[in-house]
This record gives C-alpha cells, structure tokens and sequence, in this order.
C-alpha cells in the first residue's frame, strides 16, 4: 500500500515476543487479516494485540508516536461506556524488523468494515453517544496541532487537487470539484476545539449484533473541530441512523455541513490512493462519497 512499505511475519512476531516478552512464550501468534493501512496487527492468545507500523520511518519518531498513541489511548479508555484498547506495552527493533512496536489489550466484535450497521437506529444513537462522550473529554487548554484534518478546510486545497487529478478515470470528478469549491468555504463556527477520535471509519468500529461493541485506533485522539468526528454520520450510517446519530448531537446546519466536508476530504484520497493495493479501502471510500452525492441532490433540489 505504501513506497517502501515493511513486511512483518508470524515467524518474526513469534521471534520479538519470545526475546522481549518471555511471559507470553507459550502463547500463539495469529495474523490478524485486516483493512488497516497503517499497522500490520497479530494476535497474542485470545487477549493480547500486537502492532507493526508498515511504514519505515526514523526510529526516535516512530517511538515517540507509538507513546503518544499509548497515551492517548490511556486518557480515552473508560471515558465512555465503550471498550477502547488499552496499552500494555511497547516493543523494542529486532528479529528483522527494524522499528519500536506496541502492545495492547484485544477488543471482542467485527469490524464494521465486515459487518456493516448502517441499518441500525440503535448503533446510530451509539454512535452519536461516543461521540458525546469524546468531547465531554477536557482538552485542558489544548488546541488543534495543524496537521491532519481538524482545522481549517482550506488548508487542504493543494491535497484535494492531487485527490481530483488522479481520480478522472475512476470518479466524476467535475461534479466533485464543485462540491469542495463549496464545502472548503465554510466557515467554523465560534466555538472551542473539542476532544475527537479524528478516524470514525468502518476500519476502526466494533460491531456486534447491530450495537456498537468497541472502537479501534484512539491514537489520533485530541482537540480539533467539534464536526470533525461528524465523518461517522457518512462512513457508517443510512439516512434514518443518520438522522438519529446528528438528532442526539444536536447539530446545527453549520456543523453538520462542515461534518459533510470533513468526511468528504478523508473520502476523495481513499479511492484513488488504495484502488489497487487496498480495494476495501477504496470501495469505502466510494460508498461515503456516494452518500454525500445522494444528501447534495436532495437538498439542492428547487422547491416548488
């Protein structure tokens, strides 16, 4: 999926667990077959989950987000009434893979990316509970870094341009170019940066029996826009869990539009980006778009 992109085997897990973590010895490792794109993820016996950052990266900096994730993951869990991974530990370079590793608790359910629950008005009003939650967080005076999605939509001119140039051949990207010159011109609403997940894909979200059972990947948890974490409404759910889902936020126009724009940014590098090495990712990418397409025609229709 990506240049360079590192190659980790049961073989070489069995081999960095048996040295650094001895207590684990006798427990199996298991390759977890995933969508992710970041992090090759094995099993450690029924509770443990170990992750491989895929990309080489300098050491020092690699390290020093696995902590970041860590703590993160540390200040999320128990926050909500929702499993979050919580870490156990972090592994160091060797047994031919070249980068720190971590380790953290394994959570029961299937990701929504398996087991879509699109259908559910309760996994909407789950949803729309976590998020709740999330911003119920205190930044303690923290604000929005600068980087990634979570501030100023402009500010992804120059990225969308490269989402649109290498999408003519899979996607109508006129009518796209459009819709952006319109979303990035929103503006954000006078109110404080607020604790989000940042990463509300199907990827990332637990499912069991049409509820919400956990949520993946907490690393990116932090202050950013209140609409970002607004992105679930158009990755995860149909129109009427998506009205429950914004219904119980309380969203405003403004807000939501901004949700729209947001999951629309994530969505326009999706397709494209993992058409080949990672066409789950790209379908996902797809359908959000395909949702955002279908809200723009009925709202934009003249009344009589």
């Amino acid at each position: 999926m990506h240049t360079h992109q590192l190659s980790v085997s049961p073989e070489t897990v069995r081999s960095l667990v048996d040295e650094q973590f001895p207590e684990w010895r006798n427990l199996p490792i298991t390759a977890v077959d995933s969508v992710g794109t970041v992090n090759a993820i094995f099993r450690i016996g029924d509770r443990i989950a170990a992750r491989f950052p895929l990309q080489a990266k300098e050491i020092g900096a690699v390290r020093a987000s696995l902590e970041a994730e860590a703590a993160a993951a540390r200040e999320l869990a128990g926050r909500t009434r929702f499993p979050t991974p919580e870490p156990l530990a972090l592994g160091e370079p060797g047994a031919s893979y070249p980068l720190p590793w971590s380790v953290q608790t394994w959570l029961p359910g299937v990701v929504a990316a398996e087991q879509d629950p699109g259908a559910s008005v309760a996994f909407g009003h789950d949803l729309a509970e976590f998020v709740a939650g999330v911003r119920a967080i205190d930044t303690r005076g923290r604000t929005f870094g600068g980087r990634g999605r979570g501030g100023d939509l402009r500010t992804h001119d120059d990225w969308m341009r490269t989402c649109f140039a290498r999408s003519e051949h899979l996607l109508d990207v006129p009518r796209l170019r459009r819709m952006w010159a319109a979303m990035r011109d929103l503006p954000r609403a006078a109110t404080a940066d607020v604790m989000c997940h940042t990463d509300l894909i199907p990827g990332n979200v637990l499912v069991s029996g049409g509820r919400l059972a956990g949520i993946l990947d907490v690393g990116g948890l932090g202050p950013a826009d209140p609409a970002l974490d607004l992105v679930g409404a158009w990755h995860l759910l149909d129109d009427g869990p998506r009205r429950a889902f914004r219904d119980d936020l309380g969203c405003d126009d403004l807000e939501w539009e901004r949700g729209k724009a947001w999951a629309f940014q994530q969505a326009m590098g999706l397709v494209w980006y993992y058409a080949d090495s990672n066409p789950a990712m790209s379908r996902m990418g797809r359908r959000t778009l395909d949702r955002l397409m279908a809200c723009t025609r009925r709202t934009s229709r003249p009344t009589r």
